[in-house]
């Protein structure tokens, strides 16, 4: 599930601050960079970074945890709980359900096939799954625009959970679906169903694009269907393995192996105070969003991917062909095959994705030439209230996000993201 970093919560808790900074040794085999020695950052100030956490944390964050990395030098930091109730602080190597980080790797499976010659981008999905797209629809809609949000195919999500009719506007949205499907298991096709069902959002291949999650699950059932394995396992074995990502995982139950905060959803203040979904059943965003893992595993996801060495530099460049694209809340993207492109004017282009699952908010970022990252988890989603029009208002939480961003990205305080990305 995409949703940009926004929304409410003031959930008193003592302020708990915690930084590393080490140099981080060469990569291993795996091209994973070990937690390193202790040797001081010259790519960025850890006071700052810390102080930036520190902030988001006093705005209302309950906790947030990040690994920034320039040039070799990797900063690890957290601030606030992990539990409002105990007090537990949140520690950099949190697990952390990270929501649509999901689809990139998602995408690079499917470009993995790809050039093992199993799948083409530009071929209809229906040559592949007639049961599931049949007809026209099937004939129009190609691979590419499944993965770039351009196929029309609406977002599930409306089916499975009726209260979020209205998107951007949220005015219908409640909190009992929530609770109703926490144990519940989805089968995908049922999922892809519903967003088949409902009315196009669009032309297959129109300029613009609308997020979907309906177009994620596809792709996982695609996956399944020429590798002749769950796409969760493939995903596994010839992803997340070959890079070394010891903490990375898709859930088998509704439960997080290993440490792990509380996540709180607030729903646009309608639970107050915000309720813990950390345990819940990930099958309804499989494919497209159920994946949880660390900081410091994205960044080596990420590294690893932008350097050519997940799928090779013709496929990363498909990878990077943007569209625009109208996510969840209404705002514009640049959205690639599951990929977003980020430019800071002053600062460069930056790759990576952000998502949100109920008490879970994450965004990755990776510079063009691979030398500066930065990975944050927060433990609440959604938190800003919604006016009478139905419309997230500004929160705090929002500007220190943005202070943030800028140390951790650009080094410095002066710049400012482009309209419509993660600011």
């Amino acid at each position: 599930m995409k949703n940009r970093l926004a929304a409410n919560g003031d959930v008193g808790a003592p302020s708990v601050g915690a930084g590393t900074v080490a140099a981080a040794p060469a990569p291993d085999e795996t091209g994973a960079v070990p937690a390193g020695s202790t040797s001081p950052s010259t790519g960025f100030d850890p006071a700052e970074l810390q102080s930036a956490l520190d902030g988001i944390h006093r705005a209302g964050m309950p906790g947030i945890y990040a690994e920034v990395r320039d040039s070799g030098q990797v900063w690890r930091g957290a601030s606030g709980v992990a539990d409002v109730d105990t007090g537990r602080p949140v520690t950099p190597d949190m697990r952390h359900r990270v929501g649509s980080v999901t689809k990139t790797f998602t995408a690079a499976a499917i470009l993995q096939q790809v050039e093992e010659g199993r799948i083409e981008l530009d071929a209809p999905i229906g040559h592949y799954l007639r049961r599931l797209v049949p007809g026209e629809r099937g004939e129009s809609i190609t691979v590419r625009m499944l993965l770039n949000n351009t196929s029309g195919i609406p977002d599930y999500l409306p089916s499975a959970f009726p209260s979020f009719r209205g998107f951007p506007s949220l005015s219908d949205v409640s909190p009992e679906s929530l609770d109703d499907n926490r144990f519940r298991t989805f089968h995908p096709t049922e999922l892809i169903e519903m967003g088949l069902t409902a009315p196009p959002v669009g032309e297959p291949g129109s300029p613009t694009g609308t997020y979907s999650n309906t177009n994620y699950l596809l792709l996982g059932q695609l996956l399944q269907q020429v590798t002749g394995a769950p796409a969760e396992e493939y995903i596994t074995r010839k992803i997340i393995e070959p890079a070394g990502l010891h903490h990375t995982e898709f859930p088998t139950g509704p439960h997080i192996e290993g440490p792990h905060s509380r996540m709180y959803e607030s729903l646009f203040g309608l639970i107050d105070p915000p309720r813990d979904y950390s345990v819940y059943d990930a099958s309804w965003v499989s494919t497209g969003a159920a994946l949880v893992s660390t900081m410091e595993d994205l960044n080596d996801f990420y590294g690893q991917l932008l350097n050519g060495e997940i799928v090779n530099h013709s496929s990363l460049t498909q990878m990077q062909r943007t569209v625009p694209v109208r996510a969840l809340d209404g705002t514009m993207i640049n959205y690639g095959l599951g990929l977003h492109k980020v430019t800071f004017p002053g600062c460069g282009t930056f790759w990576g994705h952000d998502g949100t699952v109920w008490g879970a908010s994450t965004l990755s970022l990776t510079s063009a030439d691979g030398k500066r990252q930065m990975s944050l988890a927060m433990n609440l989603a959604r938190w800003n209230k919604i006016d009478s029009s139905g419309k997230p208002q500004h929160h705090p939480i929002d500007d220190a996000l943005s202070t943030l961003y800028r140390r951790a990205v650009c080094g410095d305080g002066t710049h400012q993201a482009e309209p419509g990305q993660p600011t």
